[in-house]
């Protein structure tokens, strides 16, 4: 009896479970699949390899009298060794314009695309934005056009839309994973400048850096870049560049080489819990304008302190790295609306897209000699560098933009972003001062400098 009541509750429950799934009513749905999805946007997938030669480290013996005297120069002699890298990459023009990431090709010598076919092509790289993490390469041809796939509106992408991952991760050749948008506008990744993704549990795995993020209709929604991982696989959790930012990037590719963003020469903040309800606000949605540059565009619409922008051409603003996207995504040139609230009244401003000024003009120097700073790249510090360093607003002076290897400027500890503010008892201003201080011969220096908001004064021997 037993038995039988056993036999009864498992064919209910398998009665019940069959009847709660739809099953397929023809031979089509049996045979859905990817395929055609895939045969459309895989061939303007490609392999991007990049190649440099690293200065090897000099042997401890270099510099020593001992060695010399028997061995001469030819002891421990360094010699550069070659570094190759391996990610993925995608055409967006039929000219054979590629774009994939820029850690993929970082500091590259040369630059070598392998299509999905196996040929080959060397390539010239026309544009890097360490900024968005993008750079734009051109495929050097005689005259070929070649599969390339569309843009589709990353702003419309929503969470559960199909997407198709296709790169070549650890280089075992083109790959496809399939998964869904699990999350939209994903911020704090820390990856570049703009903190602004799309997250998708499309396996993504080292090499895929570069590739496609597709939708169903095979169109270009984002680039993937990282994986949130600690095994070195993926996790379920991978982040692409959304596609409106990519083709920004392209765009400004076509036309130079470097990106010309808007600038928005004021410092903002995304709203907290408390600031939102001081203001009287529901939600912690938008940003609070802190201070503004008075040459700057919100200053010039008439946007001041202490106002909240809630949305951006009737897109409702989240934080602050959601502006930064948005306003990114726009041209110079380019009039957008923002959303004000001011003393509990809403109103709207026209605000025209301006680019940074350069003023002072940055004069970009590098320190030769004895000095400390003997190979740094320096530059004056103007709205523009503000920008593009990432600076505070109102940074003035001399800023260390690059620092060569093996130089005294690395050996002695600075860094990129250091502001130089006094060296003795001079004053570095500008460019030239810097450049005269450092052309003294000095027994020591002394030297004042700011990094990152915190001032550092120090002693160094000449």
């Amino acid at each position: 009896m037993r038995f039988f009541v056993i036999l009864m509750l498992i064919f209910n429950i398998s009665f019940v479970y069959a009847a709660s799934k739809k099953l397929p009513e023809s031979a089509q749905e049996i045979q859905l699949s990817f395929a055609t999805t895939v045969k459309k946007a895989a061939p303007a997938v490609v392999n991007v390899y990049s190649r440099k030669l690293v200065a090897a480290r000099k042997s401890v013996f270099d510099n020593d009298p001992f060695f010399k005297q028997f061995f001469g120069n030819r002891f421990g002699r360094s010699q550069p060794r070659e570094q190759n890298s391996l990610g993925s990459g995608v055409i967006v023009d039929a000219s054979g314009i590629v774009v994939t990431n820029h850690h993929v090709i970082k500091d590259a010598d040369s630059v070598r695309v392998v299509m999905a076919d196996s040929q080959e092509y060397e390539a010239e790289i026309i544009l890097e934005d360490e900024r968005s993490d993008l750079a734009v390469l051109k495929l050097v041809t005689k005259g070929e056009t070649f599969t390339h796939i569309e843009f589709a509106d990353s702003d419309k992408v929503e969470v559960g839309d199909l997407a198709l991952a296709i790169g070549n991760p650890f280089g075992v050749g083109q790959t496809v994973t399939s998964g869904i948008v699990s999350a939209v506008a994903r911020t704090n990744v820390g990856i570049s400048d703009f903190q602004f993704f799309i997250q998708t549990d499309a396996a993504i795995n080292p090499g895929n850096s570069g590739g496609a993020l597709v939708d169903s209709l095979g169109r270009l929604i984002g680039v993937n870049t990282a994986i949130f991982t600690r095994s070195g696989g993926s996790n379920g959790i991978g982040f692409a560049i959304p596609a409106n930012m990519v083709k920004r990037v392209v765009s400004s590719a076509k036309i130079g080489n470097r990106v010309l963003r808007p600038w928005i020469g004021a410092q903002i903040q995304s709203l907290n819990v408390e600031i939102a309800l001081s203001l009287g606000l529901e939600r912690p949605d938008g940003i609070l304008v802190r201070a503004a540059h008075r040459d700057s565009p919100l200053y010039a619409a008439g946007i001041k302190r202490g106002d909240v922008i809630s949305a951006m051409d009737g897109i409702s603003v989240k934080n602050e790295k959601h502006f930064r996207y948005l306003w990114g995504n726009k041209q110079i040139g380019d009039s957008i609306t923002l959303s004000i609230l001011r003393d509990e009244q809403r109103m709207e401003y026209d605000v025209a897209m301006l680019g940074a000024p350069e003023e002072p003009p940055r004069r970009t120097a590098i320190i030769d000699g004895n000095a400390p700073f003997t190979g740094a790249e320096i530059m004056n510090i103007s709205p523009a560098v503000i920008e593009e360093m990432s600076l505070p607003l109102g940074s003035v002076g001399v800023i260390i933009s690059d620092i060569n290897i093996n130089s005294n400027a690395q050996a002695y500890g600075f860094e990129i972003g250091d502001i130089i503010l006094y060296v003795g008892e001079v004053e570095i201003k500008e460019v030239a001062d810097l450049l005269q201080a450092s052309a003294t011969n000095r027994q020591t220096w002394r030297l004042s400098i700011n990094r990152g908001g915190r001032i550092i004064n120090s002693i160094v021997n000449g």
